[in-house]
């Protein structure tokens, strides 16, 4: 008995949901009036990538296009000198520990015979000012040679950020200065950059919705984005708007794609697709009337109106009234 129970408890649960899902109730509602612009997909940031010393461009792999890494290196700057002055500095700091352990020599000698009193407490403090001056000398060239060291590490251009290169203004062999730009990325936070005219300015706000259309973007359906900022300049008699969508860091960078964007509301009807059906070019709903009995009515579509909540959204022109309850053919 307690089987049939439960039984019998869940089918009514699941006849209580086919119920659900399968009517709807007519509702009143603010609609968006859209328009259509056009927006281009935009980094945030262009970030250039410079040279830190002066030299010759030796290494470059840095290529348009490339999607690159935060520190990934993309060329290599080389300079002659810099590898003259390492030899240099290493004959300097050979000849200098050679005197380093001679003043060392000495400064054990002089000590001796200060203890001994066979010499003078003159001589013993200018060798050990001369060992002082040696060891001085030689850590001041050690120095010196890490500095030069480290120009050559500097030698390396490195992406300042995750992203894709845009431009390599350089080849292999050119001669750049410190702070010349070797390649130029965009940053990987892509963002729409709307340009919406001025008398649409005042229906635009910050977090508003924005649609576009799924096929551009490789998907079915529509896809939604949000306005992130609102430029608050007119140029050239329109207003520039920033807004996010997911998948738009597939596109290049620049290409223009089609948005709908919000400009001004009006009140009207919206019913979800699936509840229309159509006989010899008329378009018909089936409403639950008062007594529950089902009657098919003649209604008038408008536009496809999708929304988050109801991707397959139509407007109703005509046909039905405020409460009216629906039912799926």
């Amino acid at each position: 008995m307690f089987k049939l129970t439960g039984l019998a408890a869940a089918l009514l649960a699941l006849a209580t949901a086919a119920h659900a899902q399968t009517t709807f109730t007519v509702a009143l509602r603010p609609l968006a009036d859209e328009k259509a612009v056009f927006a281009t997909v935009e980094s945030r940031n262009v970030v250039p990538a410079r040279a830190r010393i002066g030299g010759t461009v030796v290494e470059l792999t840095a290529h348009y296009g490339d999607e690159v890494k935060e520190g990934q290196q993309l060329a290599v700057v080389g300079d002659q000198k810099l590898q003259l002055q390492i030899h240099a500095l290493d004959a300097q700091i050979q000849g200098l520990r050679a005197q380093l352990a001679e003043g060392q020599v000495d400064f054990r000698r002089a000590e001796s015979l200060a203890r001994s009193g066979a010499g003078s407490r003159q001589a013993l403090d200018q060798a050990r000012t001369a060992l002082d001056v040696a060891s001085s000398s030689l850590a001041a060239r050690i120095a010196e040679r890490d500095v030069v060291v480290q120009q050559m590490r500097e030698g390396a251009v490195l992406a300042p950020r995750d992203g894709r290169v845009l431009q390599v203004p350089v080849t292999q062999g050119t001669v750049v200065m410190a702070g010349d730009t070797i390649a130029r990325v965009a940053e990987a936070n892509y963002v729409l950059r709307l340009s919406v005219p001025e008398r649409h300015a005042k229906f635009i706000h910050v977090n508003d919705k924005v649609r576009l259309d799924g096929a551009d973007l490789g998907t079915e359906g529509p896809v939604f984005g949000t306005v992130e900022l609102v430029y608050p300049q007119i140029q050239d008699g329109r207003v520039i708007a920033d807004a996010t969508a997911p998948g738009i860091g597939h596109y290049f960078v620049g290409q223009r794609i089609r948005v709908w964007v919000n400009a001004g509301d009006r009140p009207g009807y919206v019913i979800p697709e699936h509840l229309i059906h159509s006989r010899f070019g008329l378009s018909y709903v089936n409403r639950r009337a008062s007594d529950g009995t089902v009657i098919e009515i003649p209604v008038q579509r408008g536009r496809d109106m999708p929304t988050p909540q109801m991707p397959d959204g139509v407007e109703i022109l005509s046909g039905l009234q405020n409460g009216d309850v629906l039912v799926a053919p």
